[in-house]
């Protein structure tokens, strides 16, 4: 019952598209729970009321405009995080959120089982 972070890029209207729509681009997957645990440790401490919005059986979406406090509170996450694969998941997720600082057309979803 992990919380997948997926980046999403918009496809824009045209000739054999009616309207715009998002897709999927790139996954950080969480099969093992990994982000849910770190999760638990930091919610509710003031720190990361954006990350504290993420609910393992539900979606919530971080446009380009939250991409720099997402950078700020995986920092905190990182605080935290011990184990290897820890550190990798933080790791993983500050290069979505550093792709969606950086291009407008990006979103990355937080997606619970």
């Amino acid at each position: 019952m992990g919380v997948d972070a997926v980046l999403y890029r918009l496809v824009r209207a045209g000739p054999t598209r009616r309207r715009a729509s998002y897709v999927a681009s790139e996954v950080v997957a969480d099969p093992d729970d990994v982000l849910l645990d770190l999760l638990k440790r930091v919610r509710g401490g003031g720190r990361t009321p954006l990350l504290d919005r993420v609910d393992p059986l539900g979606e919530m979406v971080v446009g380009p405009g939250s991409a720099p406090q997402l950078l700020t509170e995986l920092r905190c996450l990182a605080e935290v995080a011990t184990a290897p694969a820890e550190v990798e998941q933080v790791r993983r997720l500050a290069l979505l959120a550093r792709r969606c600082l950086n291009t407008r057309e990006v979103e990355i979803r937080f997606e619970g089982d």
